[in-house]
């Protein structure tokens, strides 16, 4: 099945948390040497710049990490956490507006057998888990073999290796859930603003 559109520049162009609800069911697309593999999006995160306690950029921090969210929107932001895993993000909002929509969790759609072994899981991906391929940040960045490299990455750009296209066939996302974001107890007060979003009974979105 040929992929879908290239969702485009001015998509991204809006703050972090209105952006965040409307990447659910697009498709994050990584093509390596390796091959392509990909999944829909099916949980994220708002991070909504200076003001936001949760956010990196929080206070007007600008840094060599994040310096690509204060540049226009539609552009991948990846970090590391614990030394060993990273997350993927999308840089929201306009250019001077540091916010971004970190990506918890995807629904596996292509290149599952590669996404397994890259999770060192074997080669045969049926009989998983749901969730286990890609439940979670760290997990969907090994599995799609999201790292540093990415950094800066236009995902609207169909030349672009990290892309975020229109799901094809169409994602129904259905119902839509959100509540507090997960992991950012320094973040005081802004630990319980309802800026995460999934799809309801999606079971591939991370349990923690």
């Amino acid at each position: 099945m040929p992929l879908g559109p290239v969702v485009e520049a001015a998509f991204f162009r809006r703050p972090a948390p209105e952006l965040a609800p409307a990447l659910l069911g697009l498709e994050l697309v990584h093509e390596t040497p390796e091959g392509l593999a990909s999944g829909v999006i099916v949980e994220v995160e708002a991070y909504a710049g200076p003001e936001d306690k949760g956010a990196h950029s929080f206070g007007g921090r600008r840094t060599a990490r994040t310096e690509v969210m204060f540049g226009p929107a539609g552009y991948a932001y990846v970090f590391a956490i614990y030394g060993m895993h990273f997350c993927f993000n999308v840089v929201a909002a306009e250019p001077g507006q540091p916010q971004a929509v970190l990506v918890r969790a995807l629904e596996p759609r292509r290149g599952l057998a590669l996404m397994a072994r890259r999770r060192g899981l074997g080669g045969d991906p049926h009989g998983l888990r749901a969730g286990l391929l890609t439940g979670g940040p760290g997990r969907l960045c090994q599995a799609l073999a999201i790292t540093r490299a990415q950094y800066g990455l236009p995902l609207f750009d169909p030349a672009s290796p990290l892309r975020l296209h229109r799901p094809n066939p169409p994602f129904s996302v259905g119902a839509v859930a959100r509540g507090p974001r997960i992991n950012i107890d320094y973040a005081a007060e802004w630990k319980d603003v309802p800026w995460r979003f999934w799809v309801r009974d999606n079971p591939h979105v991370s349990r923690s």
